[in-house]
């Protein structure tokens, strides 16, 4: 499968051109899967510490605009988060778009954090607890939107139901880089899967781009910058399977203890 992932900033000025590039990226380099920041091309309401149901409506009308616009990417499939109020709760939800179903909705983020530059929790609340495979086509993915990708207890889950992809739409800082790329070769070495994530991007490097296509046995094999904002890869969804007959996930899957209780 050809996959792409990217680095998107949110800002009226930045995001036109933007945009325009990642779906020329897309269109030549025909793209089967794209995967977006975390609430790509709207604004990080989680900065203000307050809530302001008049800024909630008003990103929730902007984002249906958006996914209107998914087509322009010419993929098969597109998976991101958007804003979705449901029986007067308010989710960051997970979704995918296809061109045969438009949008159908994936689990909403669970883990919110709640800190300066981060007050998730007070704009949205808990989205789903479990994390299931889900279907694109051939691939069988997992959706871990940002910070559940610390959610390692989820990894073994996975791994027994031989997920292909991890994938993880992103809001992290630029300083934080290294650790969110860490924590993204331990996804795919743990699950046996390919690890994938797009990020947003700003000048201020309160979000910093790196978006990453993580191999199962941990390679990073593309990896986004300023230079480079799109990265597309052609993944084997037959790799998964053979990574988890090796080191160490043969080991992790198997139930018979030694022998010696060692």
């Amino acid at each position: 499968m050809r996959v792409t992932v990217c680095e998107l900033p949110h800002e009226p000025k930045a995001l036109g051109p933007a945009w325009a590039a990642l779906c020329e990226h897309t269109w030549h380099q025909e793209s089967e899967l794209v995967l977006l920041p975390e609430f790509a091309m709207l604004e990080p309401v989680w900065e203000d510490e307050r809530f302001d149901p008049d800024r909630w409506a008003a990103v929730e009308a902007v984002s249906e605009q958006w996914l209107l616009l998914l087509r322009e990417l010419h993929a098969e499939y597109v998976v991101g988060t958007r804003p979705m109020s449901v029986g007067g709760r308010r989710y960051n939800q997970g979704y995918i778009w296809s061109a045969a179903g438009g949008v159908v909705p994936l689990r909403s983020k669970f883990f919110l954090p709640n800190e300066p530059d981060g007050w998730e929790s007070t704009w949205f609340d808990r989205g789903d607890p479990e994390f299931p495979a889900f279907h694109a086509g051939e691939l069988s993915f997992g959706l871990n939107v940002c910070t559940e990708l610390w959610a390692l207890e989820t990894y073994a889950a996975y791994a027994a139901e031989e997920v292909q992809m991890i994938l993880s739409p992103r809001a992290t800082a630029a300083a934080t880089t290294a650790k969110w790329m860490s924590v993204g070769v331990v996804a795919a070495v743990r699950t046996g899967a390919f690890s994938l994530s797009s990020n947003r991007v700003d000048r201020r490097g309160v979000y910093g781009g790196a978006g990453w296509i993580i191999a199962p046995d941990g390679q990073i094999i593309a990896r986004t910058n300023a230079g480079m904002p799109f990265a597309t890869m052609d993944v084997d969804l037959t790799a998964p399977a053979a990574a988890r007959q090796r080191y160490p996930g043969y080991v992790l899957s198997s139930t018979r203890q030694p022998r010696d209780g060692t």
